[in-house]
């Protein structure tokens, strides 16, 4: 009878499944074991708004407050407060201006917030490995 370490997985490598497992063994003395992928990712998007927030800014160069306010399904303040957090951080930038005489805030995901967003998702795709 044949045990599944000996057959091959979907990597084609006998005994792996093409699902990442527990960490590997050190190569050699004092070499550490690859930390698990949950201690990358960000802090400040383990609050569901605030990823939603980052997620719809990551899929346009600017959005107009009111659009993410009600992609996102909250009120002004509950908006506001979020992305405060988001800029003290340097993720989002907030630009006010006017659209004749309508005054206006545009909010807009910077570079450092597209790069901590991407790392909190491959972090996610880590934990989660294939879905098939």
């Amino acid at each position: 009878m044949t045990q599944a370490s000996e057959t091959p997985g979907a990597s084609g490598v006998p005994g792996t499944s093409g699902v990442p497992g527990p960490p590997e063994a050190p190569a050699g003395p004092g070499a550490a074991p690859r930390p698990h992928p949950r201690h990358a990712l960000a802090p400040l998007l383990s609050s569901a708004v605030r990823l939603s927030i980052v997620a719809a800014l990551a899929a346009t160069e600017k959005a107009d407050f009111g659009y993410v306010r009600d992609l996102v399904e909250i009120t002004d303040s509950a908006l506001s407060k979020q992305v405060s957090r988001l800029e003290e951080a340097g993720w989002v930038t907030v630009e006010k201006g006017q659209i004749g005489r309508r005054p206006r805030t545009w909010l807009r995901l910077t570079g450092e917030g597209t790069a901590a967003y991407r790392r909190h998702l491959a972090a996610l795709a880590a934990i989660a490995g294939p879905l098939s």
